[in-house]
């Protein structure tokens, strides 16, 4: 039996028509199955191992890299003279991050406290633990200024005492020392009989208070009841808001904990944070797309408003006594001690700053701080958090060992807590967030393309068929009736091939 062509065109057309559909199907299907999917997978729930393990644990290695500004000049800082300062180090800490005490609630919150410890990492350091330098003494010099609108019978005492522990203004002591503390008759006799002026009960130092620790107890959604509030912040402490500002709106505790933000980012979303160590809530700002080892990302840094003071950016009026722009005085929650956090060598700051210091140099690209975010997930790939530490410097009158010093904004170390994806991890991320969505993008386009395709050359063929099989038929009518019309031919093929397909069905 002869194969009708036409037909197996027409087969051919159908199952376009059917790829066609599927690949519309999945194109409006596929990204409904991969947001549920994401949904799925980050609720923060201990039955999705991976997310809840990567949020309980942080298996992700972060290190914290510090830099110590030492001073060059100390005693021509006493005479007035502008202060000099070199960079030392980095000196790198393994920072191993650990939820406990982790209790699930029935609004869809979860409570914890997260604790941290520091180990030294010489390997990546330039430079040991063992390493001397010169930094301004923040039991001296920021007693003084909290002590500047005292009756001055009492400064001269405060002086005395200073003289007796044998306290200077300036501090030239091991690395290891300075970060996490040192033996001091001062710090002892000021917790024996001034209990709670300092932050510390033991040793005193830069970070004493950081090491095995935790950052307060956090309660924040878990995303089951709405995706959006995912690791936002309920309460810390028990507080839904602070005390330590002027306004409401910088007392308010906004965004997540700062690990990890809710998923289907956009560019005009911003990433927003509550930080107990600045004692406020921060908020980044979209700059540019990225890709980090073929996964998409969206790059946020700090917007130049974050630290501006309340002059150059009414919202921060809250946050004063301000000095210039760049500058977050943190006094208010460091016991009233004349500290101020800023971005590295002051960077984004008032360049009034930079008048002041001598040896500093600020680059976005060394000092800039960021979060590479996943955007379909809100899980960071790439973080690096940069901040300064400096302390405000003046003569107070009564207080000998301020000596001649002119008002200034002393940096005395910055850090830098930095950590990314990899191995294990980020070729599962790999996988999941790219591989599959690529597949899928593949099978919806491409059954489309198919089907379109298969539909096109099918018509094209059926069509062939059609006239070659009506040519046929009336050059065979011809043969057997060679004095007919041309209508006639026409006609007689027609009959012949109605006959045809009456035969077939029969």
């Amino acid at each position: 039996m002869p194969v009708n062509k036409s037909k197996i065109a027409l087969g051919f057309i159908v199952a376009g028509a059917l790829t066609l559909v599927m690949g519309a199907i999945f194109l409006f299907v596929g990204p409904a199955i991969m947001k549920d999917q994401v949904i799925k997978n980050t609720v923060i729930d201990p039955k999705n191992e991976m997310s809840y393990t990567m949020w309980k644990d942080v298996p992700v290695p972060f290190y914290m890299s510090v830099y110590f500004f030492n001073v060059l000049n100390p005693k021509e800082i006493l005479r007035g003279e502008k202060p000099m300062v070199e960079q030392r180090g980095p000196y790198v800490y393994r920072k191993r991050i650990q939820k406990d005490n982790i209790t699930f609630h029935a609004n869809s919150t979860v409570s914890y406290r997260e604790y941290r410890r520091y180990a030294f990492e010489p390997s990546m350091s330039s430079g040991n633990e063992s390493d001397v330098v010169t930094i301004p003494n923040m039991l001296v010099l920021g007693a003084a200024i909290m002590m500047e609108n005292m009756p001055y019978a009492v400064r001269l005492m405060i002086s005395a005492t200073f003289k007796t522990f044998k306290e200077g203004p300036f501090l030239t002591k091991p690395v290891g020392e300075l970060m996490w503390g040192y033996d001091s008759g001062l710090v002892e006799f000021l917790n024996k009989y001034m209990p709670g002026m300092l932050p510390s009960s033991g040793k005193f130092g830069l970070f004493a208070d950081f090491n095995n620790s935790d950052t307060g107890l956090f309660t924040i959604n878990t995303g089951s009841d709405d995706i959006r509030k995912i690791h936002k912040v309920d309460s810390w402490n028990g507080l839904t808001e602070l005390s330590n500002w002027k306004t409401p709106q910088c007392n308010m505790i906004n965004g997540t904990a700062g690990q990890m933000w809710p998923p289907f980012m956009t560019r005009e979303s911003t990433l927003e944070f509550y930080s107990p160590d600045a004692c406020r809530s921060m908020e980044l700002v979209y700059q540019r797309d990225g890709v980090m080892k073929g996964i998409p990302l969206y790059r946020y840094v700090a917007p130049k408003t974050l630290f501006a003071n309340g002059t150059d950016y009414a919202p921060n009026e809250g946050f004063c006594p301000c000095r210039q722009s760049g500058l977050l005085n943190v006094s208010s929650c460091r016991h009233n001690s004349p500290v101020f956090i800023s971005h590295p060598h002051f960077f984004n700051a008032d360049p009034v700053l930079l008048d002041y210091v001598q040896g500093l140099n600020p680059t976005e690209e060394e000092h800039g701080l960021f979060i590479d975010i996943h955007p379909l997930t809100g899980v960071p790939l790439n973080v690096s958090i940069r901040l300064q530490l400096n302390l405000f410097m003046k003569k107070v009158s009564g207080i000998t060992e301020t000596g001649k010093i002119s008002d200034v904004v002393m940096p005395m170390i910055w850090f830098e807590e930095s950590g990314y994806i990899d191995g294990p991890i980020l070729n599962s991320f790999h996988t999941n967030l790219v591989v599959l969505p690529a597949v899928m993008d593949f099978m919806q386009y491409g059954f489309i393309a198919l089907g379109l395709a298969t539909i096109i050359v099918a018509s094209l063929l059926y069509r062939k068929f059609k006239r070659s099989n009506t040519n046929v038929k009336m050059s065979s009518t011809g043969v057997d009736n060679p004095g007919a019309s041309y209508k006639e031919w026409v006609k007689d093929a027609h009959d012949h091939e109605k006959k045809e397909m009456s035969n077939s069905e029969k």
